[in-house]
């Protein structure tokens, strides 16, 4: 384990500790929260530079949308969904 002192603003402390988030689990949680929020937009960008390399078109919000309606489709199907 290690031991990590931080200083914050008295009133962040307060409302973090009325919250419950001063804890070791609570902190544990909220920093593999991040970590792995840096790593999906660590992998966007390099998926978005690869894209940009490759010379596709960028899709249009219309496109967007149309994909991201037949991935959920397309999920619910697997979940046994109507």
């Amino acid at each position: 384990m290690t031991t990590i002192q931080i200083e914050l603003p008295e009133a962040t402390a307060q409302a973090a500790r009325e919250a419950g988030l001063l804890t070791s689990q609570a902190l544990e949680r909220l920093l593999v929260d991040a970590i792995r929020r840096r790593q999906a937009a660590d992998a966007l960008l390099a998926i978005a530079d690869r894209v940009a390399a490759a010379g596709i078109a960028p899709m249009s919000m219309e496109e967007i949308n149309a994909e991201v309606k037949a991935a959920r489709e397309e999920r619910r199907q697997r979940a046994g969904g109507h």
